[in-house]
């Protein structure tokens, strides 16, 4: 089993450690934009390119499935991907976790970037699954360019930011797949919440969609492509547990 992840950067690691943890014989590519990063930033035509290209860029991995752990390129992405991909290659996108979370019951807060937050997509994810349910979108400015770069003052400052602009709440969605690397110092800002991710959901609905594959009885392999480029991890993502058991997996070439 062979399954290529796209994204800008090392937001991707959440899920990449939710499909390493449950098909640990998966080989896994992680393929990374770091030259044209952030893509939260930049038009719905450009993020469509560097996902194209991301995934061109290992078309060699012959993948069984294309996992796209973003939010923002998953509301644009998707559609040019799975046009090209489908249905020899099936293409999972990313959702905020904002239905499991209020049905959980509320107050809850839904922490993404400032272009998300402001976003029709995540209103019409609010009105469709929360109905009812007392939401606060929150504008986490700068945190995943805070998780992109591991510096500690950086990650710090962005998190009470975020933390600073949250009511007392039940839950929080984590409705920026970076934001899945420091959950730890989110509730830690915040106290008693629970923390909404849709890692464990993606990788679950990856898994599907390649079907039954036994289970192989070796070790899988991580390999990381920079730019269409093979590359090394991260270093910024070594400050991460996610990153780390990532690095420490065997590698092979393409």
């Amino acid at each position: 089993m062979r399954i290529v992840l796209i994204d800008s950067g090392i937001g991707m690691l959440s899920t990449a450690a939710a499909l390493r943890a449950a098909r640990p014989d998966a080989d896994l590519v992680l393929s990374m934009d770091p030259d044209h990063m952030p893509w939260g930033l930049r038009t719905a035509d450009e993020v469509i390119g560097r996902l194209l290209a991301g995934a061109r860029a290992a078309r060699g991995a012959e993948a069984d499935a294309v996992v796209v752990p973003c939010n923002t390129a998953s509301v644009h992405g998707l559609d040019a991907l799975r046009a090209e991909f489908e249905p020899a290659v099936p293409v999972i996108g990313t959702v905020p976790a904002i239905k499991p979370a209020a049905a959980a019951g509320g107050p809850i807060a839904v922490w993404s970037t400032v272009a998300t937050t402001r976003s029709r997509y995540q209103r019409r994810l609010i009105e469709t699954f929360a109905d009812g349910v007392e939401v606060t979108p929150v504008a986490c400015a700068g945190l995943a360019e805070a998780v992109e770069s591991a510096d500690p003052r950086r990650l710090a400052e962005a998190v009470d930011y975020a933390a600073g602009l949250t009511p007392a709440v039940r839950g929080v969605v984590l409705g920026c797949t970076h934001y899945d690397l420091v959950g730890a110092r989110i509730t830690e800002a915040l106290g008693d919440v629970e923390l909404y991710s849709a890692a464990e959901a993606v990788a679950a609905q990856t898994l599907r969609r390649i079907g039954d594959v036994p289970l192989g009885d070796t070790a899988g392999t991580v390999r990381v492509l920079a730019g269409g480029r093979p590359a090394p991890m991260p270093a910024a993502a070594l400050a991460y547990p996610a990153g780390r058991a990532l690095a420490a997996a065997p590698t092979s070439a393409l």
